[in-house]
């Protein structure tokens, strides 16, 4: 954990510290850009950016929630991501990774609220428990409730990190027995960013902090407070299986032949068409897979009330957006009407053909009939 008594160096001067070269750096700096989906013309200002401006403070808290988005953060697949948002971004408190505990943790994060009033970052991890006035949960003598109104009171912005924060998972599960609450439902008067999934990507999570840092503003956010550069596409839009559910081929089980030839999930409870996030693209663990591709459906964990949007493993009949292809019987038949047209187009095509090249032999024949003749 930094001091906050010491001057904060800049994200370039402390990866250098932790012993990474310039050219570990720029390669950093493209495969951020690369993520937020920049130009590379932008990756010069990204590094300028991290060369110039001093580690943000941060305040991480944790409330109702497993830990999951922590976990996901430091498994990034990307070494410096670990290094200069955890250690090097100076998290000044978190009650996961920090060193700090009791009365030394509560006693740094007061400090880092008073010193930085108005400049520091607050993370959220976790749903705010409205109920019995907030003694669902409490920490170091505080609910949640009043711990989070309190860093919130000084936060330059606040990023809602998951489902928990952005839009209360599983918690707010009905009935809701905790009054679970997101963040952005408490505090109207901050920017948030809301960057949900069960748990998001750490790249993206990573890439969030980059940007804010880079540019000095929030990235651009989508009707819901999620930033377009990771939430503007369907988990179905970038799916490799995405072929065989135009052509109608879907698995019916989990265990049957078309599951095993890799066909198309939906009929088996598959969220991807109705659910915006990046896992097809950026994936989980080094970049290696993600659910759909290890062979489970899209539980469409980054949408809101996606706990309560019926079972994970029964197919969405009416999806928005899909006008006619409202469910996939008749995708399948429409794929298989165009199938059956093809053929029969193929194979009036090729009589027309025939013809016309027995037509051009019969003319030939008797031209040189005609030929021998004279």
């Amino acid at each position: 954990m930094s001091n906050n008594n010491e001057q904060r160096k800049t994200y370039y001067e402390s990866i250098i510290k932790q012993g990474y070269s310039r050219r570990d750096f720029m390669k950093f700096t493209t495969y951020m850009a690369a993520f937020m989906g920049l130009e590379n013309s932008m990756v010069g200002q990204i590094a300028q950016s991290l060369e110039k401006t001093p580690r943000l403070p941060v305040i991480w808290e944790h409330y109702q929630e497993c830990t999951c988005c922590s976990e996901s953060f430091i498994r990034s697949n990307h070494p410096i991501v670990a290094d200069i948002i955890l250690d090097k971004i100076s998290l000044d408190y978190t009650l996961t990774l920090m060193a700090a505990s009791g009365h030394q943790a509560e006693a740094a994060k007061q400090e880092t609220m008073k010193k930085y009033h108005g400049e520091y970052i607050l993370c959220v991890e976790g749903s705010i428990p409205m109920g019995d006035d907030g003694n669902y949960c409490c920490i170091a003598g505080k609910s949640a409730k009043e711990s989070f109104l309190e860093a919130a009171e000084g936060a330059k912005a606040i990023i809602a990190w998951g489902s928990c924060a952005s839009n209360g998972c599983v918690q707010a599960a009905k009935p809701n027995p905790t009054g679970a609450t997101p963040i952005h439902k408490i505090v109207k008067n901050k920017p948030i960013i809301r960057v949900p999934g069960c748990p998001p990507i750490g790249e993206v999570m990573a890439g969030i902090i980059v940007h804010v840092v880079a540019f000095g503003r929030l990235p651009k956010l989508d009707r819901l407070g999620r930033p377009k550069a990771f939430y503007a596409k369907r988990v179905h839009d970038s799916c490799y299986r995405r072929p065989y559910y135009d052509a109608g081929l879907f698995a019916e089980t989990f265990d049957d032949q078309n599951a095993k030839n890799g066909y198309c999930l939906y009929k088996v409870g598959c969220k991807g068409p109705m659910t915006y996030n990046s896992c097809g693209t950026i994936k989980w663990n080094n970049g290696v897979s993600y659910p759909i591709q290890s062979g489970h459906g899209c539980i469409g964990c980054s949408e809101e009330d996606f706990w309560d949007n019926g079972p994970f493993y029964e197919r969405t009949t009416k999806m928005p957006g899909f006008a006619v292809e409202s469910n996939a019987d008749t995708i399948g038949k429409v794929a298989a009407g165009v199938l059956a047209g093809g053929i029969a187009v193929h194979a009036v095509a090729a009589n027309i053909s025939k013809r016309k090249e027995l037509m051009d032999r019969i003319n030939r024949g008797k031209d040189n009939e005609k030929n021998i003749e004279s």
